[in-house]
């Protein structure tokens, strides 16, 4: 853990169970044989014991996440309960420790935040199993989660303020609330590119280095499916696994102008007797969706979600050209995420203080991307992931529930226990 101080817990430890001079737990009453034991004494022991415990175990170990939208979809459902391994990466150090238990960073009911910044501790990671890998599903911090607005937390603070003004946001939506890195809402996407490499984004096909991502089955876009102006049956598309909740029927059309699917959903959707068309949803000129002031880097580069890039991901160690095109695309991660001050000066770009015509990288970065790739909100919208906001790789499903069902048709049974690959 790189902190000697933990060399005391020893004499701890070997008091408790060798010399017992101390009474370290304090509020447990020793019994005389015989003697009738306090209940409440006896349950204040179990809650000790358990909060020590859970919260030990959630730090270095394993932590419970919930998938709380459909970006994943259909890889990751809406509803399905995880448990998410933070030795796969490494588990960090809290940063944050004046912490409630149990409670990441809004304590139930009172809405109140559940830590405290008096006492802050820097970014340190005790090595794990293996590193971020190309493809992997990765739970890490929400990038942009450092200022929410309290009445919507959920939301990106940063995308009101460019598209409606900070103090228009903050009056209508706050207050705003400044979180640390390890109490920003944590997401779950799939890691597309590593720090190192170049991502490109061409007609939906996600390409790294030149080559193309692989085809994996929960990977789906939005498709325009026309039909003889009847609609297909619900029930055929909910067997099908589709979500009825992204779904709209267009009688216009007629048909629907944003089926998400598969590449095995796709098929069976032309096989249907009332399809009479299926054409791919691509974004080939900004539109709406596209806008500079949505699309990272926020400048008119004329990407498109569905054509995007060419860009690198920094890796630590190596350093980039600095000029208005690259602060465009690493400016926050030099002044935010690695801590520096940076100001321009006509030409003239100085960090720290120093004029400088380069920078080099302190950490890896990562590109995340959604499976529902027109229904995410990803890298492509807030840019890239810093190391330090790695949270951990989900292992497997421990409960899925569907939240458009009642009880027990709720429960997703073919999901329980299912490995996350």
């Amino acid at each position: 853990m790189g902190n000697y101080w933990w060399f005391f817990g020893l004499i701890v430890i070997f008091d408790i169970f060798i010399t017992r001079k101390v009474k370290w737990a304090f509020w447990k009453k020793r019994y005389k044989k015989g003697e009738k034991h306090n209940v409440l004494l006896d349950w204040l022991d179990a809650v000790v014991f358990a909060v020590i415990v859970v919260t030990f175990i959630n730090i270095f170990f394993i932590q419970a996440f919930k998938i709380p939208s459909s970006s994943m979809e259909s890889s990751l459902l809406t509803g399905d309960h995880l448990f998410v391994s933070k030795v796969a990466y490494g588990p960090k150090m809290p940063q944050t420790p004046l912490s409630v238990p149990f409670v990441h960073n809004v304590l139930p009911f009172s809405g109140r935040e559940s830590y405290s910044t008096v006492w802050q501790r820097p970014y340190r990671r005790i090595p794990g199993l293996g590193k971020v890998e190309r493809d992997d599903y990765v739970v890490f911090s929400f990038p942009h989660g450092d200022s929410v607005l309290k009445r919507l937390p959920a939301d990106d603070y940063y995308m009101h303020v460019r598209t409606e003004g900070r103090e228009y946001a903050i009056r209508q939506y706050g207050p705003l609330v400044v979180r640390p890195v390890d109490k920003k809402d944590h997401y779950v996407k799939r890691c597309v590119a590593i720090a190192g490499d170049t991502l490109q984004v061409i007609d939906g096909q996600v390409y790294v280095n030149g080559e193309p991502q692989k085809a994996w089955p929960g990977i789906q876009n939005t498709w325009r499916v026309v039909t003889d102006g009847t609609q297909i049956n619900p029930r055929i598309l909910q067997k099908m696994g589709l979500n009825l909740a992204e779904l709209w029927y267009s009688p216009q059309l007629p048909g629907y102008p944003e089926m998400p699917l598969t590449a095995e959903r796709l098929e069976k959707v032309r096989a249907l007797v009332n399809v009479v068309s299926v054409e791919p949803n691509i974004s080939r000129i900004p539109e709406m969706s596209d806008a500079p002031i949505l699309l990272f880097p926020y400048t008119a580069t004329g990407w498109t979600r569905d054509n995007y890039g060419p860009l690198w991901v920094p890796r630590k160690g190596d350093s980039v050209q600095l000029d208005a095109h690259t602060l465009a695309l690493y400016r926050r991660a030099i002044e935010v995420y690695e801590g520096h001050s940076l100001q321009i000066h006509g030409d003239d770009i100085f960090i720290d203080g120093e004029k400088c015509d380069s920078y080099t990288f302190g950490m890896d970065y990562y590109f995340m991307m959604g499976d529902n790739r027109h229904n995410s909100s990803d890298s492509r919208y807030w840019g890239f992931v810093p190391e330090d906001h790695i949270v951990g790789k989900p292992l497997f499903i421990w409960l899925s529930t569907d939240q458009t069902r009642a009880f027990p048709r709720n429960i997703r049974w073919d999901r329980f226990l299912k490995i996350c690959k």
